[in-house]
């Protein structure tokens, strides 16, 4: 399967609210950095993470996907619930990279919508 083919699944799993069938895709130590927020380290890490950002299942639209060598990039728009349990719109650019056909480390750009 393709990396791009792997993220795709893996997406679809997390919106079908199934976080550990997104976290089958990830490596044991895999680092996820939010850019200008925090870096969660590991698979256990990422897991308490998704439990609570993704206590109900996010809703995001991929706008592209684009796969070259062992990184994936995901650009589109998120919506989910904050702490207060109001849907809040993002922007996002996910840059994944792989290892050994499963997403190793993510880069997350996160811009909130916000009214103006």
């Amino acid at each position: 399967m393709s990396n791009k083919a792997v993220l795709e699944k893996a997406n679809a799993a997390v919106a079908g609210g199934d976080n550990e069938g997104f976290l089958f895709f990830c490596t044991e130590d895999t680092e996820w950095t939010f850019v200008g927020d925090r870096t969660l380290r590991g698979k256990e890490a990422v897991r308490q993470y998704m439990a609570n950002a993704y206590a109900t299942p996010p809703k995001f639209m991929v706008e592209n996907l684009i796969a070259e060598g062992e990184f994936v990039t995901a650009v589109g728009k998120i919506s989910m619930k904050d702490e207060t349990g109001k849907m809040v719109d993002y922007s996002y650019c996910d840059v994944w990279r792989f290892r050994d056909g499963k997403m190793a480390e993510l880069k997350a750009f996160v811009i909130e919508h916000t009214s103006r």
